[in-house]
């Protein structure tokens, strides 16, 4: 049993989520100039050679069956969720994606219960998780009141969430080997990357353009909207595309994925993902403050139902 909230835990944990809550300026800019793919690929390559500079030390595994969990970690967490989420938000609405991925902690706890043994799903927990959910539906309409179904855009969503609970299961299993957290993190993302190629190159050919270009664009049969000019190389001569890559790439995936591991290590698996709750209400806090968007009285009431769920997730019967 982990002890109650260490503090370095909760550091890294509030950090993630806050870097995690705010890179959705960074993409939003990089999406003038690159696709969602190119984005994902490129993020991550950079994270990997950070990774490799600062750790420059190959990770020996005691049994090759342990490779394993970090294929299936690369897959789930990095390449098939964030795959998911962004085809997704090709078919829906992106408050529909934010609901619907925010429930992630819920089949954390339920995979947590299955392969790990752990007793998760409480009462409290599962109020708090009905509270957060319906906080994080106010904060994603922010005033405005928006639901459409669409059963593909949906089930991707879901899809999504599934994958990261997948992911949090890995990290768990991997964090009992007692490894460098940098050199767990960078093996992650090596597999991420493969996995992540024959996937693109694959949509290519079969489709011509499987993933949008940017948030809201439909999916279209044309090559431009999936390698969005590919061979313009003038974009890589502009300091705030690096500026804003290597944030994504070094800041929101090297240091974050590496310190989400050692929070889950340090807090719990599920413990540490019911912080996932809070990304959305960090993004509407940002997005105040650094952009001056509206603040409108369902966000706030959904902000402080979000922040009342992670607390009453937390309250365990004596």
């Amino acid at each position: 049993m982990k002890n109650n909230f260490p503090l370095s835990g909760l550091f890294f944990a509030t950090v993630s989520i806050f870097i995690w809550g705010i890179t959705f300026v960074s993409t939003k800019y990089l999406l003038r100039s690159f696709s969602s793919y190119e984005i994902l690929v490129l993020r991550f390559l950079l994270a990997y050679a950070g990774l490799w500079i600062l750790r420059p030390r190959r990770l020996h595994l005691s049994e090759r069956k342990q490779e394993l969990y970090f294929m299936l970690a690369g897959f789930s967490g990095v390449t098939a969720y964030q795959f998911m989420e962004n085809m997704a938000i090709s078919y829906t609405s992106a408050s529909n994606v934010s609901i619907i991925v925010s429930i992630c902690p819920i089949f954390t706890a339920i995979f947590a219960q299955i392969f790990l043994k752990e007793r998760h799903l409480t009462m409290y927990f599962n109020i708090g998780f009905l509270l957060a959910i319906f906080g994080i539906a106010l904060v994603s309409f922010n005033g405005v009141v928006e639901f459409h179904l669409n059963p593909k855009g949906d089930v991707l969503a879901l899809c999504s969430a599934l994958c990261w609970g997948l992911y949090s299961i890995c990290v768990s299993k991997i964090n009992s080997l007692r490894l460098d957290s940098i050199q767990v993190t960078r093996r992650i993302f090596f597999w991420a990357v493969v996995f992540m190629l024959p996937i693109g190159i694959f949509s290519l050919l079969r489709f011509g353009a499987a993933l949008p270009a940017g948030e809201g664009l439909q999916i279209q049969n044309n090559i431009s909207v999936f390698f969005d000019s590919a061979f313009n190389l003038k974009r890589f001569s502009n300091p705030l595309n690096w500026l804003n890559l290597c944030f994504l790439g070094l800041g929101a995936s090297a240091f974050c994925f590496a310190a989400w591991n050692i929070a889950c290590e340090k807090l719990g698996t599920v413990r540490a993902t019911v912080g996932i709750y809070l990304i959305p209400v960090v993004t509407i806090v940002f997005a105040f403050f650094a952009l001056g968007e509206k603040i409108s009285l369902m966000g706030a009431i959904g902000a402080l139902l979000t922040i009342s769920g992670l607390f009453v997730s937390e309250i365990k019967k004596n």
